[in-house]
């Protein structure tokens, strides 16, 4: 079965980080590029960052650039998000997509995590 499943949101205070993974099942993960992507409540889907299937390529949306670092591990199958000093609006609901940029609504993604910044 084809699949992507999130984890590691909760809650952050402002200023702190949150790990994100995605752990890719059923089909070739290192030949897809992959994508982080986020929906605040009430706003369209954002492309947050993009990484080609070797791990090269890493690209960011400028709202997140120099405190987000996307990473993969193509032997686990698993993709990352790191989120450093966070804010209130890096609140949302964020998913992992098979994609590098480009997202429409047959592109694959997960169920989603979501990540909370407040005091």
């Amino acid at each position: 079965q084809v699949q992507l499943v999130e984890s590691g949101g909760g809650l952050a205070q402002p200023g702190g980080s949150l790990r994100l993974s995605c752990a890719a099942s059923g089909f070739t993960f290192s030949i897809f590029a992959m994508a982080w992507a986020r929906q605040a409540p009430g706003k369209g889907l954002e492309w947050v960052s993009g990484i080609y299937g070797d791990g090269s390529g890493a690209s960011y949306a400028d709202s997140v650039k120099g405190r987000f670092t996307i990473s993969r591990d193509n032997d686990r199958n698993m993709l990352y998000l790191q989120m450093n000093s966070l804010k209130p609006e890096d609140t949302a609901l964020y998913y992992c997509v098979r994609a590098f940029s480009s997202i429409n609504p047959r592109t694959l993604r997960g169920q989603g995590t979501q990540g909370t910044v407040s005091s």
